[in-house]
């Protein structure tokens, strides 16, 4: 426990350091490519594979190509915004495929997770970035609603938890721990549309539905991550972060959930709400 909360603290003063202590761009552009190379390398681990053994040299190839795409995507805006649409269009073909056929039907675990892997890390770190240029706390919003809705799920969950979300997937989530989660969000959402936004009531309606979807889309991206590790039997992405696991363990509900975002605000910006 004690590591655990070693190794939290840590993360958290590096990434708030990253965003708030600087102006410059250069910490928070090099913790985003640290950040797709790593979790592109955890990726590589969890794929199919012929051998028993993870070829290392190639994983951190993987790991690298992860990270020069990242890198890209964060340079040309085009190409970031490419990779969200593809990244939204692989949850949607999940939602399909995914969680709920697991584990009768498996055919998805293939070698194609391999480009949906770099592309979803890519579009994710890419997507984070973006929201931190706009600002730090509507990145800072991003994670409050992540964590906000995992922390009320948990909690919810553990004291009314009896209706299982998708028990072949994973065993301790709940439907009571769902809604609870969601309207633990809900109040964040609530309380930054009353306290910070000047919206016309049609922008909030729009802001509340993004916000939502959001939500949800973190949900699914934390079932998909721990269904592929359930599928490769693998209890943790990796290592690199004692008490918690593997990069992958910590932005799994980020990898659905920040490009979904990020597009949305694109959007939303478009045509015309002033955020």
């Amino acid at each position: 426990m004690l590591e655990r909360i070693i190794t939290a603290l840590v993360l958290v003063a590096v990434v708030l350091s990253c965003m708030f202590a600087t102006q410059s761009h250069y910490p928070m552009f090099v913790l985003m490519i640290i950040a797709a190379g790593v979790a592109g390398y955890e990726w590589f681990k969890l794929m199919p594979r012929t051998t028993k053994n993870v070829n290392k040299p190639l994983a951190w190839g993987f790991g690298l190509l992860s990270a020069g795409l990242a890198t890209l995507a964060l340079y040309f805006t085009d190409i970031a915004l490419l990779l969200w649409a593809a990244s939204i269009l692989c949850w949607l073909l999940s939602l399909l495929y995914g969680d709920k056929s697991y584990p009768n039907y498996d055919a998805w675990y293939n070698s194609t997770l391999k480009v949906v892997g770099i592309v979803l890390i890519s579009s994710a770190v890419t997507a984070i970035f973006a929201l931190w240029k706009m600002s730090p706390w509507w990145l800072m919003y991003l994670f409050l609603l992540v964590w906000g809705a995992d922390s009320g799920a948990y909690f919810v969950g553990r004291k009314l938890g009896k209706r299982k979300l998708a028990p072949e997937v994973s065993p301790n989530k709940s439907l009571e721990g769902l809604y609870g989660g969601v309207i633990t969000a809900m109040i964040i959402v609530v309380a930054v549309e009353i306290l910070y936004l000047d919206l016309t009531y049609a922008q909030h309606l729009l802001f509340l539905i993004l916000s939502v979807v959001t939500v949800f889309s973190s949900v699914l991206g934390d079932l998909f991550e721990s269904m592929i590790k359930r599928r490769a039997g693998i209890k943790d992405s990796g290592s690199i972060l004692p008490g918690h696991g593997g990069v992958l363990d910590r932005i799994d509900s980020l990898l659905a959930a920040a490009p979904i975002f990020a597009a949305g605000v694109y959007v939303l910006k478009l045509i015309g709400v002033d955020l």
